[in-house]
């Protein structure tokens, strides 16, 4: 597929609230602006994924229009253990999220789990705090840095844009039941921001890694743009951006999460081995989903836009999927 790089400024909606054509494509940057109208489907939300080299964390700040579904999830690698924490804030009230990735404060405090994220243009510092886990962590944003943002189209009524940043630098503390752990070196974060207006049913795949050491991350999805004409596929190298248009082929045991998962296309050759499965499950009637979620380590190759082959063995990170009625 030829997608189109989008590389002004562009709303994402036209006055009526449909989607406008000129937003299709994908970025470097974060360039659009998510100026939803509207009641019903529309999903705007804010997830943080970071790691560490004892520690997964994951921060989600949503609001569906029916409730806004905040969350707070650790697991401590070594043992296992996990600690997640969900709350529920009936139809939204209260939750903040701006319509530009980056810029501004987003925030809630409904359902036990208080979540603050000031928006920065070099750097992003994130508060949380929900049952015994508090973190309190800044992800700088380097000078030159790239990230991956798309418009998926399923029509002019139906369409999501998100932003995944999947190499960010982190500092900070985690705290878990009075024991403070310092976060930084060989640490990294992940930004899946997301806005848009969805079908009722959908499924999707989403992986990301990194390395820090070598700088190399892999952004991976499926299922949910498929014959949209738009992928969120790409490799990074030193921070830059090499996007990768195919549409990739998942392979994965739905009666066994925890054997290899296989992402594969033209320049993309993809091992994923768990160390450990997240199931995450919301029965609420009207909103309801069942995400499976994989910590592990990559193995295989992916190219560059210039057909270099860059090995993928030593990325941590996760691969999942997620099946939502919402």
């Amino acid at each position: 597929m030829t997608e189109r790089e989008i590389t002004e400024p562009v709303d994402l909606c036209l006055p009526d609230g449909r989607l406008n054509p000129a937003a299709v494509g994908w970025t470097r940057t974060p360039l659009h602006r998510a100026n939803l109208k509207g009641w019903g489907r529309a999903k705007r939300w804010e997830y943080w994924g970071i790691v560490t080299p004892t520690h997964v964390v994951g921060v989600v700040l949503s609001s569906l229009d029916y409730a806004g579904v905040p969350s707070l999830y650790v697991l401590e690698r070594a043992t296992g253990r996990e600690w997640a924490e969900d709350g529920l804030v009936p139809l939204g009230r209260g939750v903040v999220l701006p319509e530009v990735s980056g810029r501004g404060l987003a925030r809630t405090s409904g359902g036990g789990v208080r979540i603050t994220l000031d928006q920065r243009p070099d750097s992003t510092s994130i508060a949380a705090q929900a049952g015994a886990v508090e973190i309190h962590l800044d992800v700088p944003l380097p000078p030159g840095h790239e990230s991956l943002g798309v418009v998926v189209p399923w029509s002019e009524t139906r369409f999501q844009y998100t932003v995944k940043d999947v190499a960010r630098p982190v500092s900070g503390t985690l705290t878990i039941e009075g024991v403070t752990h310092e976060v930084g070196e060989g640490s990294f974060a992940v930004l899946d921001h997301g806005r848009g207006k969805w079908p009722y049913s959908m499924t999707w795949n989403w992986g990301a890694g990194y390395d820090p050491a070598r700088r190399v991350g892999l952004q991976v999805g499926g299922q949910w743009t498929d014959g949209t004409g738009s992928t969120e596929n790409a490799l990074f190298v030193d921070g830059r951006l090499h996007k990768i248009s195919d549409v990739l082929e998942w392979s994965y045991d739905r009666a066994d999460w925890l054997k290899p998962w296989h992402v594969g296309g033209p320049r993309v050759d993809a091992t994923f081995t768990p160390f450990h499965e997240r199931v995450a499950t919301t029965n609420l009637v009207v909103l309801a989903g069942e995400t499976h979620q994989c910590f592990g380590h990559f193995s295989g190759w992916a190219t560059t836009d210039d057909g270099e082959r860059v090995s993928l063995d030593g990325l941590v990170g996760w691969v999942e999927e997620a099946r939502n009625r919402w």
